[in-house]
């Protein structure tokens, strides 16, 4: 039996600890490991609150700044109990939930400040429960994103955690153009306050452009045994260097990229999705969810200064209970510049999407919550746009009515890793409008299970992102065999974490294919 640790900073098989998709791998891929035989443990910060109803397990004593400092490692309950696999939070008074998901901090005068003391802290206490035994000896460690790589610099660096050179360490890409850069000295938030007895190599850990601070994407990228993109075309993309807008790819880390691959160490295995014992949504009930999460939002503190808008949105939705539309297109997203910078940079050319739809008696429903000015940017349209239904929120019900019932999911991210939405619009066999790029390359194809657009330039970009809108809208409208033809490959395709689990065995333990 092989015993594994994840390490993340979100986990969706405990509640309440989701902002993103690294949430949903997190809690799926322990799960498959548990199944074929293997040991899984997964911990997370506590954020000042998942710890309440754990089981205390041990107080974690190290040094942080040349202080004695105590965290606390608990057991909690997940969601849904798996034979072999446990979760784990951990509380230290200094790791508080942000505003982002009661998660993430948004620092915008100094960004990552908070968030990477946070994480610091939280990483420092992982390395002494690892280095204590308390999840058992360890085959494999699985980090993902930048706050859980400061593991592999105490591994590297740290006298007292040398023993992790011992265990194997993987980490997975989810978000590269989040890379957790800090300075390495004079700032609360360095690396050097909370480790002033550490000696390193600052040559190993800088940022390419700011070469007086520690870059944890970096890290990661330098320093795991190996090195795992969410999918194989993503694995392409970030080996060449990003021209925005037309061209994402390497985050200006691509020479790290190229040497991991170089090396034999990066890898790209595409995400998976479940197709059993799945949360089901009842049909006909996406306007009603709609209202209901509406006024839940009301009564919360935190949407106060949007009951305005919230109240004219229920409005505008109540008469859609009655005279339904004809023709639905959703997205459901963190509201940022990767997943909807065409909108932000071209709203003309989202206008002109709802003025096509409005001729067919159809409607545009967003679902999100994320940066101000895109939250502004799409606040200020459904005001002007009677069938654009932008519900500023999180709430689980709705999101399942939209995946279930839409007739056209839309997904024009700038780049993306992997992508989970497209995966879950087409299981319920909806076909996908993508930009085709990254895991989207990877997952839809044109004219068979969906629609995909390109371009040279950010021009064409957005032309040809009209332009496959109208086919889309003409093969629904007018030759509705073909259009039952691409739904029923849509929702034929296997994004199964049973074959995604196989390649993380093969080429990321390193311990070859395990049948579940």
């Amino acid at each position: 039996m092989n015993n594994f640790l994840f390490v993340a900073a979100e986990n969706d098989a405990i509640a309440n600890c989701k902002a993103g998709g690294m949430g949903d791998v997190v809690r799926d891929v322990p799960r498959q490991i548990s199944e074929r035989g293997d040991r899984v443990h997964v911990v997370v910060p506590s954020y000042s609150r998942l710890h309440k109803n754990g089981v205390f397990k041990s107080n974690l004593n190290f040094q942080l700044r040349g202080l004695d400092y105590t965290a606390e490692l608990y057991e909690v309950a997940p969601k849904k109990e798996f034979k072999n696999l446990f979760h784990y939070v951990i509380h230290h008074p200094e790791i508080e939930g942000g505003e982002i998901a009661h998660i993430y901090h948004d620092d915008p005068e100094e960004p990552f400040f908070t968030d990477a003391i946070k994480y610091i802290i939280f990483c420092t206490a992982v390395a002494e429960a690892v280095k204590l035994g308390a999840f058992g000896k360890l085959d494999v460690v699985h980090l993902h994103d930048w706050h859980s790589s400061l593991l592999l610099f105490l591994r590297t660096y740290h006298n007292e955690y040398r023993s992790l050179k011992e265990i194997r360490f993987v980490y997975t890409i989810h978000n590269l153009a989040i890379q957790g850069i800090r300075p390495f000295d004079n700032n609360y938030s360095s690396l050097r306050n909370w480790f002033p007895d550490v000696e390193f190599d600052t040559e190993s850990l800088m940022d390419y452009r700011y070469r007086d601070c520690v870059n944890l994407m970096a890290v990661g990228i330098r320093l795991a045994d190996a090195v795992h993109t969410v999918s194989p075309s993503y694995k392409e993309d970030v080996l060449r260097s990003s021209t925005p807008p037309e061209f994402i790819g390497g985050e200006g880390l691509e020479k790290d990229l190229q040497q991991a691959d170089n090396e034999g160490r990066l890898f790209g295995v595409l995400n998976g999705s479940n197709y059993k014992n799945i949360r089901a949504a009842e049909k006909g009930l996406i306007y009603r969810n709609t209202v209901k999460a509406l006024f839940r939002w009301l009564q919360e503190e935190s949407k106060k200064y949007k009951a305005d808008f919230l109240a004219h949105t229920g409005e505008k939705v109540m008469e859609f209970v009655v005279n339904r539309p004809k023709f639905i297109v959703s997205s459901v997203a963190r509201l940022t510049e990767q997943k909807f910078y065409f909108f932000k940079r071209s709203p003309e050319a989202f206008v002109e999407i709802l003025k096509k739809l409005e001729k067919i008696d159809g409607i545009f429903m967003l679902l999100g919550t994320g940066a101000p000015e895109y939250e502004a940017l799409f606040r200020d349209l459904s005001y002007k746009h009677k069938n654009f239904i932008f519900t500023n929120g999180q709430s689980e019900d709705l999101i399942d009515s939209i995946y279930l019932e839409s007739d056209l999911y839309f997904m024009p991210s700038l780049f993306e890793p992997c992508g989970i939405s497209q995966m879950l619009a087409m299981r319920n066999g909806n076909p996908c409008l993508v930009h085709h790029t990254g895991g989207l390359k990877d997952t839809v194809e044109h004219l068979k299970t969906g629609f995909s657009f390109d371009g040279t330039t950010y021009d064409e970009k957005i032309k040809n992102m009209l332009s496959t809108f109208d086919i889309a809208l003409d093969i629904f409208e007018n030759d509705k065999a073909t259009w039952k033809k691409i739904q029923d490959n849509a929702k034929k395709m296997r994004f199964t974490w049973e074959k995604s689990v196989d390649g993380y065995y093969e080429f990321l333990y390193a311990l070859g294919v395990k049948a579940g």
